[in-house]
């Protein structure tokens, strides 16, 4: 079968991880004229396939002897159902043993690639996975509810799709319900106008194993919505099963929410993700442009981490845009090509600030931003921060209390750590090259 043969030859060109991930799953449906069918687990699947691996998979099947075919990504067909003798469909249902609840698990679908082993931990988010984790695990460690909260594009939802797919491989029989905020919303409304709440509540209380809601934030001022998921809160969490909820902000930040609504937010772990820092953003720029099946140099990861910055998305834009670019210019990429991709995501060029000189060398010196920041005189951490607060007062505006204030220390202390530098570089011509490689990458920023 040639689909067979194609997906041979994929395997032995794509990366084992990338062929796993992507190309196995896929199910040949059909050739029809010049057409070959392809059917993925979803439509989301088959979008990102299509976009990222169809010029690939066009070249193998020429190679195999099929000229000008056209690939028809599509959802995987189902099988019809058997006729009865009364002309009606039977229902393909699972028997159940007796006493055991049917699994009526609902959830919004999953990304394939939001797993934990796809997540990428830092600094900036550790406490959150390691949260999820004991979620899974039901080892008691966070409580019965966990609170979530990041800005945009920081994984949020990343964490909850693995949530979800680890409890669907460990526990298939666990009673699951995922679904945004204003998706509960939508469907109490429902209940309501349908005068079925009774079955509403019984889904979310009496089936229901672990609960997990997206964007909170979205039921500020819904005063009916939040008193009927604070009802469903408290017999969950009353009755030792699990809640995940994710937000933009704090509890305490959010507006027009229910005292007593927000007191039952907050009766497990509260735990923020921010930002990933810069060794963090490396990590990602690495493994996200072997997705991408992009050959960086560390010279072209290292400008990425260092540019772009918050949201994660971002980095995964640029770098289809840089995969784009590559082939209309031969395969060929250069720091000329990353610089414009870059300039494109992010906008203008940003003011150059303390912050990020302090974020720059806690990646050259592999230590964290905490630590420069940190009131510890180790060696380690002091070199560092000396010679961040130096490139500081020499590449930017800021003066030196506001540099100062960036590494919480006072304007005297960032005059002594440019005196103390200046010294190193007059007796040592070691650092004296050593800072100009390093303010060759501030210019960068």
């Amino acid at each position: 079968m040639v689909w067979a043969k194609v997906k041979e030859s994929l395997k032995e060109t794509l990366a084992d991880n990338i062929f796993h991930l992507w190309i196995e799953p896929l199910q040949f449906e059909q050739f029809q004229g010049d057409r070959l069918y392809l059917s993925g687990p979803d439509r989301y699947f088959s979008a990102y396939v299509k976009q990222n691996f169809s010029s690939v998979i066009e070249d193998k099947l020429q190679e195999n002897g099929l000229q000008s075919t056209q690939i028809i990504f599509c959802e995987k067909s189902r099988e019809r159902e058997p006729i009865s003798s009364t002309g009606k469909g039977t229902p393909r249902t699972q028997m159940r043993l007796p006493n055991v609840p049917q699994n009526n698990s609902k959830s919004r679908s999953l990304h394939p690639r939001y797993t934990f082993d796809e997540f990428m931990v830092g600094e900036s988010n550790i406490l959150a996975e390691s949260a999820c984790r004991s979620i899974v695990a039901e080892d008691g460690l966070v409580g019965p509810c966990l609170y979530i909260n990041s800005g945009t594009g920081l994984g949020k939802s990343h964490l909850t799709h693995a949530v979800a797919h680890q409890v669907f491989t460990e526990s298939p029989m666990t009673r699951l319900h995922y679904l945004t905020a204003k998706q509960f919303a939508a469907e109490m409304i429902r209940g309501i106008q349908t005068k079925t709440m009774d079955d509403f509540k019984r889904k979310y209380q009496e089936n229901c194993d672990i609960l997990l809601v997206e964007d909170v934030h979205s039921l500020t001022g819904k005063k009916k919505t939040q008193e009927e998921l604070n009802d469903i809160l408290d017999f969950l969490i009353k009755s030792g099963k699990r809640v995940i909820l994710t937000s933009n902000s704090a509890p305490r930040d959010l507006i027009g929410i229910d005292n007593e609504f927000r007191s039952r937010m907050t009766s497990g772990l509260v735990t923020t993700m921010k930002a990933p820092d810069v060794n963090t953003r490396y990590r990602i720029v690495e493994k996200k442009a072997l997705q991408q099946q992009l050959q960086l140099n560390e010279d072209l990861v290292g400008y990425l981490a260092n540019h772009i910055r918050g949201d994660v998305r971002k980095i995964e834009s640029a770098l289809i845009a840089i995969r784009a670019r590559a082939r209309l210019a031969g395969g060929h990429i250069d720091m000329d090509l990353v610089r414009q991709v870059v300039g494109s995501v992010v906008g203008a060029n940003q003011i150059l600030t303390a912050a990020m000189i302090c974020e720059l060398v806690s990646g050259q010196f592999k230590v964290s931003v905490k630590e420069l920041q940190s009131k510890s005189r180790k060696k380690a951490f002091t070199t560092p921060r000396q010679i961040a607060m130096y490139l500081s007062r020499k590449y930017t505006e800021e003066s030196l209390v506001d540099i100062g204030k960036t590494f919480n220390r006072d304007h005297s202390t960032v005059l002594h750590s440019i005196k103390v530098v200046s010294n190193m570089m007059v007796r040592d011509t070691s650092v004296n090259a050593q800072l100009e490689i390093l303010g060759n990458k501030v210019k960068q920023l």
